[in-house]
């Protein structure tokens, strides 16, 4: 299946530049580009693309908000931050706001393809650093009632593997579940803990939940 990617940054070389990019990617097509935050929430009221780049500092409404806005509407649509700079405040407050990662403007062509597909396999793309202060953001707030202990046995193992580092397709291997299933319990997940992201859901695991035993990830992630 095609990955359907948009993109949503003010510079205009900079979007004609990602879009010409995404075009040659094998099994991907752009099918989006946007100026600024308001049209990109706009257009994609109704349908959204599967993967979003999104600039994080535009004028008028910014990436933060526009990843909000989207994922509120488009809980299934993966959005990726491009930024210049390494602004760790900026980067987490994206992620906290649901991308799924972030990615350097001064990436190369291979690193954005991983990207597009890790987010789409399940992954986030980010360095250990920013994926820190999301688990501490986490612990800084501890709710009286353990969240986790929402999930069925069958959630919590798949939030297990999540937080070991396996995608999708090692889940539903692991599992002997379809893909689809995967997905389904994951998505379930999501809405019983209150998250918008796997590394959101990843850092609950870990500030509410012991440890998972048993699989360990065939890539060693």
């Amino acid at each position: 299946m095609v990955i359907q990617v948009s993109i949503v940054d003010d510079d205009e070389r900079v979007r004609s530049s990602l879009a010409q990019a995404v075009s040659r990617f094998p099994g991907c097509a752009c099918t989006g580009q946007y100026g600024s935050g308001e049209e990109a929430v706009s257009s994609m009221k109704d349908q959204a693309a599967d993967v979003v780049l999104m600039d994080i500092n535009m004028p008028g409404m910014g990436g933060i908000e526009c990843t909000r806005q989207l994922k509120d509407a488009h809980p299934d649509t993966e959005i990726i931050m491009l930024t210049a700079y390494q602004d760790t405040d900026s980067v987490f407050q994206s992620l906290a706001a649901g991308a799924s990662g972030y990615l350097l403007k001064r990436a190369d062509r291979d690193e954005l393809l991983a990207a597009i597909q890790q987010v789409r396999q399940g992954g986030s793309p980010m360095t250990s650093h920013i994926a820190r202060k999301v688990v501490q953001a986490f612990r800084s707030a501890t709710p009286a009632e353990k969240e986790t202990d929402k999930l069925s046995p069958r959630e919590q193992e798949v939030l297990g593997l999540l937080a070991k580092g396996y995608l999708y397709k090692e889940i539903s291997e692991a599992l002997g579940l379809s893909y689809e299933t995967v997905h389904n319990y994951i998505r379930r997940i999501y809405e019983k803990l209150r998250v918008r992201s796997r590394s959101q859901a990843v850092a609950k695991y870990y500030t509410q939940s012991e440890p998972p035993r048993g699989h360990s990830p065939k890539n060693g992630n």
